[in-house]
């Protein structure tokens, strides 16, 4: 792939699960860390989702949003088109959230030698760190799956909310599509994303879904 191309797995316009604020959010194609347990595998591979420009991500992002998050796969894994990516996005005045199987230090390593790996770093406002640990389940921060992960404010945006993540809710986003799909956007345990399929199809909401996606860091 050329610099200025993405592979992208999915995409969700605006969502209120994936950070600070509306947000909107991409999920790129590709991670060769793999943690056991990570609810996207499907993301895995480096050949599946579709190539976007950069410049055709740019145009998609809502105006009144506050920033972009990426997840994964992995980012750092496409850190050149996505520096580029991240650097547009703080041009219009947004923020950009990434998340990163990869833990600050090792980033900080590679990114002395490696000029896209600093690029997006230094194009991140807010940085979750740290590959899912399916045995240390975190029930009490938000957008995180696990305790190891860790948040770091690389600009003075979100320094307000530096050790006070606990006071922003973690919810959970089911979006229900008029052909009986259903999507589900942020962390739950599979068993309660069930219960609440159950409850909704009880209830006369919904239809037998079609698919579903759940997502997790990993």
């Amino acid at each position: 792939m050329t610099s200025d191309v993405v592979r992208v797995a999915r995409i969700v316009p605006r969502t209120i699960v994936e950070g600070p604020g509306e947000r909107f959010a991409i999920w790129v194609q590709g991670c060769s860390i793999r943690c056991p347990g990570c609810f996207n595998p499907q993301f895995w591979g480096a050949r599946g989702g579709t190539e976007q420009t950069v410049h055709d991500l740019l145009d998609a992002v809502p105006v009144d949003v506050e920033g972009v998050t990426l997840l994964g796969g992995e980012p750092f894994e496409q850190p050149g088109a996505l520096g580029v990516f991240a650097e547009q996005v703080r041009a219009r005045g947004q923020s950009v959230m990434t998340f990163s199987g990869y833990t600050v230090a090792q980033l900080q390593s590679r990114a002395q030698t490696d000029a896209a790996v600093a690029r997006l770093l230094a194009a991140t406002d807010l940085l979750v760190d740290g590959p899912f640990d399916r045995n240390q389940i975190d029930r009490e921060r938000p957008w995180v799956g696990s305790r190891n992960q860790g948040f770091h404010a690389l600009s003075s945006r979100y320094d307000a909310l530096v050790n006070r993540w606990h006071e922003s809710p973690d919810l959970l986003e089911v979006r229900v599509q008029p052909n009986g799909q259903v999507e589900i956007n942020g962390w739950a345990e599979t068993r309660d994303i069930e219960d609440l399929l159950h409850g909704l199809r009880l209830n006369g909401r919904i239809g037998t879904p079609t698919g579903r996606t759940a997502n997790v860091l990993s």
